[in-house]
C-alpha cells in the first residue's frame, strides 16, 4: 500500500473539516459554536463534581501481578507472530493493579458537547452507553478468554477553527464538562480517558492543566499527534506531529502521578496512521507505571486499515496495540464494511487490546 493512499482522504477531509480525529467531522467555526453553546446549557444543568469525586479515592492495596500469568497472555496477544517484534522483549513489568492484557478496553471516543465528533457524543447517553454494553458484549464473544473493560474516551481539549483568546486554535474544555464524563464513566463502570489535541500550544503546556484528573485511579491519557502543529500552521492544513521526546514527557508525567499517589498504572494512548506523526518511536521509553497503546487512527475499507496497521503499529512495536473502528467513515468505499471483531482478532498481528469506537 502506497502511503498517499493512508493519508489522503485524512489530509482531504482535515482541510475541510476540523475540530476532531481523522474521521466523521463537522466545520471547525460550526464544531466550535456547538461546543460553547452546549458547554453553557450543561452548565447551567449541572454542578460540579463532589470531592470524593475530583481526587484520589484511598489508597488501594492490588494483590501482586502475576508475572507468569502476565507472560502468557502477551504471548497469546502476539497471535503466532514468529519474527520476534512481538512480544516486545525487555519491557518492564507493570505495577500492580494493571489492566492490560487481563482484560481488552474497549472505547468510545468522541466530546458530549459534539454530535459529529464520535459515538460519545453523537447519542443520548442512556442510548449510548446501551450501545458500548453491546460492543462489550460482542468482543467476549468474539474472545472469550478475554473480559472487556468498558472505556469512554473523551476529547478533553479540541483543535479548534478559531484562534481563541491566546491564538493557539485550541478549545479547552471546563472543568464542569470534563466532571460530566467522569460521572458518566463512574455510572456506565467504565474507565476514562481524557485525549489532548495541543493544535498550536504544545503538551509541555496542556498536560498539567488537567492535573487533578490524572491524580483519579481511573482517568487514563491519550494524545493525539495529528493536531499538534508546527511552525504556526493551522489544525487540519496538514497533518500534525509528536516526536519520541514529547511522548517521554507525557510517560514521565504521568508516572510520577502513579508514584505519588499510589495508584495503578496509568494506560497511555498515542494515536496514528502515518509514519510522520510519530518520530523517533525508538526512543520511547516505557515505565512500570505507564502502558502503552499505539492506536492505529486510520479509517477506511479493510485493506488500508490492514495496511496501515501493518506499517505503523505492527512494524514499530512499542508495548501494546490499538485499533479503531469508525462507524460511517469505514463504510464510505467498497466494500462498505466496517470490521467485526471476530475479524479484527483473525487478520492482525499482534491482536489490538485498546478498541476505540468512534
Amino acid at each position: 500500500m502506497k502511503l498517499k493512499n493512508v493519508i489522503l482522504p485524512a489530509v482531504l477531509l482535515s482541510a475541510v473539516l476540523l475540530l476532531t480525529n481523522c474521521g466523521e467531522k463537522t466545520s471547525s467555526t460550526a464544531s466550535a459554536s456547538t461546543t460553547k453553546d452546549t458547554t453553557k446549557k450543561d452548565t447551567a444543568k449541572k454542578g460540579t463534581l463532589k470531592k470524593a469525586d475530583t481526587v484520589a479515592e484511598a489508597p488501594v492495596t492490588y494483590p501482586p501481578l502475576d508475572k507468569k500469568l502476565y507472560d502468557s497472555l502477551m504471548k497469546r496477544l502476539a497471535n503466532g507472530d514468529t519474527t520476534g517484534k512481538w512480544p516486545v522483549k525487555n519491557a518492564p513489568y507493570p505495577l500492580p493493579g494493571a489492566i492490560l492484557p487481563f482484560k481488552r478496553v474497549v472505547a468510545f471516543y468522541g466530546n458530549l458537547s459534539a454530535k459529529k465528533m464520535g459515538i460519545l457524543g453523537e447519542l443520548p447517553p442512556d442510548e449510548m452507553l446501551a450501545k458500548l454494553r453491546g460492543e462489550v458484549k460482542h468482543w467476549e464473544k468474539a474472545d472469550p478468554q478475554t473480559p472487556v473493560q468498558p472505556a469512554l474516551h473523551y476529547i478533553a481539549v479540541v483543535a479548534a477553527g478559531f484562534p481563541g483568546k491566546d491564538n493557539m486554535y485550541i478549545n479547552r474544555m471546563p472543568e464542569k464538562k470534563i466532571d460530566s464524563a467522569v460521572r458518566l464513566a463512574k455510572r456506565a463502570h467504565a474507565i476514562l480517558f481524557l485525549d489532548i489535541q495541543v493544535a498550536l500550544s504544545n503538551i509541555r503546556a496542556e498536560l498539567p492543566k488537567l492535573e487533578k484528573y490524572w491524580q483519579m485511579p481511573n482517568v487514563h491519557c491519550g494524545i493525539d499527534p495529528e493536531f499538534s502543529m508546527h511552525d504556526g500552521i493551522h489544525p487540519g492544513k496538514k497533518i500534525g506531529s509528536y516526536d519520541a521526546a514529547d511522548v517521554n514527557y507525557v510517560s514521565a508525567y504521568l508516572a510520577n502521578e502513579v508514584r505519588k499517589y499510589n495508584l495503578p498504572p496509568k494506560i497511555f494512548i498515542v494515536h496514528r496512521f502515518t509514519r510522520k506523526m510519530l518520530t523517533n518511536y525508538q526512543n520511547i521509553k516505557l515505565h512500570p507505571e505507564i502502558q502503552f497503546v499505539m492506536d492505529m487512527d486510520g479509517f477506511g475499507p479493510p485493506e488500508l486499515k490492514t495496511g496501515t496497521y501493518r506499517d505503523y503499529v505492527y512494524h514499530d512495536p512499542v508495548q501494546f496495540t490499538g485499533f479503531k473502528l469508525f462507524y460511517k467513515n469505514d463504510s464510505w468505499l467498497p466494500p462498505h464494511h466496517m470490521l467485526t471483531p471476530e475479524e479484527v482478532l483473525k487478520m492482525y498481528k499482534p491482536h489490538p487490546i485498546y478498541i476505540q469506537y468512534q
